[in-house]
């Protein structure tokens, strides 16, 4: 019985600690996508504007 419940506090607990780390990741992610779909879209407009000029 004890060494259950050993097992699954730290098992809930490696789960937080996990849970904690991929969220903060998914996060960031989705920041540096919106800057890079800036990044892009200027590239784009950029690129039709030399060659319509």
């Amino acid at each position: 019985m004890k060494k259950s419940l050993i097992f699954l506090m730290l098992l809930f607990v490696a789960f937080m600690a996990t849970g904690c780390e991929t969220w903060r990741g998914v996060k960031q992610d989705t920041s540096d996508g919106a800057q890079w779909s800036k990044e892009k879209v200027n590239d784009g407009a950029k690129y039709i504007e030399k060659k319509t000029d």
